[in-house]
């Protein structure tokens, strides 16, 4: 009864219903991951192709933005873990 979560991702599961959905596919999940990095691509390009009104000359710099959101979002996951390890309790907590 107890099993692992790694067993548990590589289990083919099926929903109850029977139904097979378009991201059950790994062609489609692939599709995604290769459409999502092209968009990036083509946004950060995009970013050479306008004028900026800018209160910050760094503000200007090529990619700024993008970069920016991708520093922020690795402090917020490093944050995450640093919190989850401070406000983690045992499992049976509230079972005591």
């Amino acid at each position: 009864m107890n099993e692992s979560h790694h067993d548990h991702e590589h289990r083919d599961e099926r929903p109850s219903d029977g139904k097979t959905y378009w991201l059950d596919s790994s062609r489609n999940v692939h599709l995604l991951y290769y459409a999502a990095i092209v968009i990036a691509v083509a946004l950060t390009l995009g970013d050479a192709l306008y004028h900026k009104h800018t209160h910050f000359d760094f503000e200007g710099w090529y990619g700024f933005y993008g970069i920016f959101g991708f520093i922020a979002y690795v402090c917020l996951v490093l944050t995450a873990k640093v919190l989850r390890k401070i406000l983690m309790r045992d499992e049976d907590y509230y079972d005591r």
